[in-house]
């Protein structure tokens, strides 16, 4: 059976809109897929900003933004379609949305971009809201990738997704494990910002910088690092909780990037420690923080002292493995096949997440 479907995602590091069409081919259980066309809608300033704060707004006022940003997002899609000549090709759309609040402990989740606006603009059936079910049914609903991981990339032992927050999920003989490891992007490119600078290319300002001890370990020592999973963070852990202890240190921006990279290259480490396998182990690395050159050669080196091996694949996937995963998502959706890893979210049980809106007519 072979699938053609767009999958969408906003991530916590604010960049913009990816969007990714693929291919997806299923034989007897084994899955197949090619990146046909993918791209980046850069967020204006306002747009960001709104994003940003959503959380602040009032209950109508986020609903309001709600709906126009899943209006916003059909428009993207259709501009792309238009730009990539994809008419009459596109089975489904997959969006997984902008994440505002993420509150497990309360059965709750929620993602900005209305999926009923989505495929008004797009006419096109639209699958949206993928976490909630696994919320609902008491798991953290993230990471959300690893059901798409398996299928899709069964040569790997670890799978670390570097965007916003970084995610790791580690397939030990089939079964799968995952959660959240701590902020990333979001808050080194917070740190970049106060340079001028919209993130830190190829981390040239962290490589000129120096690690500051003393906040290194007090960031080590964040409670949610002994935490056991299956966990999850919100994007405030980046922006309320670490972001601050890292400006009252008051140290230059090189440095305080120097720092963090390696707060985040250590806690990654830990965790691949903890869950350490035999054999030839593998990491595949994708997320906008796998084009930070010193933050990989900084992980390379420290997992190479336990035997682990760091793959940074082609731009394109680097780039868009999660809208690509979302897709499939989607097309699990509409095969009503679970979607979700409950040995990764901590559910009560596998789950078919997603809502379906109909866009095109019955």
């Amino acid at each position: 059976m072979i699938y053609r479907a767009i999958g969408i995602m906003s991530g916590s590091s604010l960049d913009g809109l990816d969007i990714a069409f693929a291919t997806f081919t299923e034989t007897g259980g084994k899955w197949e897929f090619e990146i046909v066309a993918a791209d980046c809608v850069a967020y204006e300033n306002q747009l960001a900003q709104k994003l940003q704060t959503a959380t602040t707004l009032s209950a109508l006022e986020y609903q309001v933004l709600h709906v126009s940003f899943g209006h916003y997002i059909g428009q993207q899609i259709n501009n792309f379609i238009e730009l990539y000549e994809l008419q009459h090709k596109i089975h489904l759309i997959a969006s997984h949305g902008h994440t505002t609040f993420h509150l497990p402990a309360y059965k709750m989740t929620a993602q900005l971009g209305d999926g009923a606006a989505i495929a008004a603009e797009t006419q096109l059936p639209v699958v949206s809201d993928l976490r909630a079910m696994d919320v609902a049914f008491g798991g953290q609903g993230a990471p959300i990738v690893p059901k798409g991981e398996q299928l899709l990339f069964p040569g790997y032992n670890y799978f670390l997704n570097l965007g916003g927050i970084a995610n790791i999920s580690v397939n030990s003989k089939g079964q799968f494990i995952g959660f959240d490891i701590c902020a990333a992007n979001r808050v080194l490119n917070m740190l970049a910002e106060e340079a001028g600078k919209k993130y830190d290319t190829g981390g040239n300002m962290a490589a000129d910088g120096n690690i500051n001890n003393l906040l290194l370990a007090t960031l080590n020592e964040l409670d949610y690092y002994q935490q056991p999973f299956p966990k999850s963070l919100a994007n405030t852990f980046g922006t309320d909780i670490v972001h601050p202890l890292i400006k009252n240190a008051k140290l230059s921006t090189a440095d305080a990037l120097r720092t963090y990279t390696e707060h985040i290259c250590l806690q990654i480490k830990n965790v691949v420690g903890v869950h350490l396998l035999s054999g030839d182990k593998k990491m595949l690395v994708t997320g906008g923080g796998a084009f930070n050159t010193f933050l990989i050669s900084r992980l390379s080196y420290l997992l190479a002292t336990i035997g682990v091996r760091v793959i940074v694949p082609d731009e394109k996937l680097v780039a868009y493995k999660e809208a690509l995963i979302m897709a499939l998502l989607g097309i699990l959706r509409w095969r009503e096949e679970a979607n979700v890893l409950p040995s990764v979210t901590g559910a009560a049980k596998a789950s078919i997440g997603g809502a379906l809106w109909l866009g095109n007519e019955a």
